[in-house]
């Protein structure tokens, strides 16, 4: 089971308007920074999502967020894209991964590949 997950990122202003942005549809928000160079992101009152300022970063990330339906999946999507992310899968249904397996992939600022997953049937 997972505590928390940490991402480098290189410019940590340009990353915390691209993720206050991006996960704000699926209920998650900034809720606290250790320093200038940091962000804590979760659900109040944990922070499960951290980013860091680093010299440079390691692509290949992969960091899904769970979404409660398929209309939070396509919210994440256009939020994360109108903030400067990059398409990396646009929403929709992933069968190869599970027969309900419904998914968006953006890349962030610096490359990370963050998604948006319902695994549920539609209602």
């Amino acid at each position: 089971m997972l505590d928390h997950v940490s991402l480098g990122v290189t410019d940590i202003e340009r990353s915390k308007a691209f993720y206050d942005r991006a996960l704000r549809p699926l209920g998650v928000e900034r809720l606290y920074a250790e320093s200038a160079n940091d962000a804590g992101y979760g659900v109040h009152p944990k922070a499960f999502f951290w980013i860091g300022q680093r010299a440079s970063v390691q692509t290949g990330t992969h960091v899904a967020f769970f979404a409660p339906d398929r209309a939070v999946v396509d919210r994440f999507y256009a939020e994360a894209m109108a903030a400067g992310g990059r398409d990396n899968g646009p929403p929709g249904l992933r069968p190869r991964y599970h027969a309900h397996y419904y998914g968006a992939f953006v890349l962030d600022p610096d490359g990370h590949n963050i998604e948006a997953v319902c695994r549920l049937s539609p209602r």
